[in-house]
């Protein structure tokens, strides 16, 4: 802006001398003419052309305290600006800061989801693996009975008469039968199902339908046999997912393997039968000690008598004390009132009888 301002008022001085020459040129040549008249002219000019320098030296005053202006408003917007460059590194550190604790939990998010899509990895292998995958649902299956039940009522992998060996048989007290359990499961059929687009999951369906009749009458040919083991045998399915699926797909399944007195439970409804199997141990031992439990309140009872009556010859104990104490009373006191009268008494000689000679 003062190079602008500089830049004007040279202009105006060169368009003044330009002025100036002109007119002393002009003032030459009419000189003789009109003398008079180009000199008053000439005055007026020249005071006009002081009349500018005079407006030129304003304006150059006024150039100088708007640039003292100038420098003031700098200083206050270099102020007013070092201290916003100040505020907004500030605010820039805290959120550089929050966004770098944000990246650590999103690392460590990250590594958790790293590891847990391994697991998710190793779980998918062990269910592609039949042997792996009868070991994983043998070893849940496992973990449910033996957290609800005492060792002594089950054993795993028991042989039958029939020489088969099923996984779990859980023995009821004073029953000779016992409960089957077979944790294996046909998954693959359930992969295909999951993987099955709209025109293929009819297909899919029925592979699983057939799948899983197939392991249920397997599970009722092989274990269940009259007299040594109990009907419904137990077909665990170690998965929520896959049970809720077999529901959604497949309910007639689960009345067919009914009638091939099969049952077929997810790990949530084995741990209900567990605990229904606490529930009747806990009745079935109360039985057989309510003989035990009967003649303990008899002989109790016996003990309840003997101790009322020792009450209450005891009680006539103390009532008779009462009255022997009650009768040495009345004796004392007539005994004292006697010894009194006596001390009263005032006694007189006595003279001695008269012989007669």
């Amino acid at each position: 802006m003062t190079a602008l301002l500089a830049a004007l008022i040279a202009g105006l001085l060169l368009i003044a001398g330009a002025l100036f020459a002109l007119l002393f040129a002009l003032s030459r040549r009419g000189r003789d003419e009109n003398g008079g008249l180009l000199s008053a002219r000439l005055e007026a000019v020249a005071a006009a052309q002081n009349e500018i320098s005079g407006r030129f030296a304003q304006a150059i005053a006024g150039q100088t305290e708007l640039q003292a202006v100038l420098a003031g408003r700098l200083d206050v917007l270099d102020c007013r600006l070092g201290e916003t460059l100040k505020e907004n590194a500030s605010r820039t550190a805290e959120t550089l800061g929050g966004i770098q604790t944000r990246l650590s939990v999103i690392d460590e998010a990250q590594k958790n989801i790293t590891a847990l899509s391994g697991q998710v990895v190793s779980l998918q292998e062990i269910l592609a693996n039949k042997q792996a995958r009868g070991a994983f649902g043998q070893q849940q299956m496992e973990a449910i009975v033996a957290d609800g039940l005492p060792s002594t009522l089950y054993s795993f992998q028991a042989p039958l008469s029939n020489g088969s060996r099923p996984d779990c048989l859980i023995r009821l007290p004073n029953a000779k039968a016992a409960i089957v359990i077979d944790s294996k499961f046909p998954l693959e059929s359930f992969a295909g199902l999951r993987a099955a687009g709209d025109g293929e999951r009819k297909s899919a369906v029925a592979a699983v339908r057939s799948d899983v009749l197939k392991h249920v009458k397997d599970i009722a040919s092989k274990y269940l046999i009259p007299e040594e083991t109990q009907t419904p045998a137990i077909m665990f399915v170690p998965s929520e997912s896959i049970y809720a699926d077999l529901h959604e797909f497949c309910p007639d399944v689960f009345q067919r393997a009914l009638r091939e007195q099969v049952v077929i439970v997810s790990p949530s409804i084995l741990m209900l039968a567990v605990m229904t199997v606490q529930t009747v141990m806990k009745d079935a031992r109360m039985r057989e000690q309510a003989s035990l439990i009967q003649r303990e309140v008899g002989l109790l009872l016996q003990d309840t008598r003997r101790l009322a009556e020792r009450v209450m010859v005891l009680q006539r104990h103390y009532a008779q004390g009462e009255a022997d104490l009650k009768d040495v009373a009345i004796s004392t006191e007539k005994i004292v009132k006697r010894a009194g009268s006596i001390e009263a008494v005032e006694l007189t000689p006595v003279e001695p009888p008269q012989i007669s000679e």
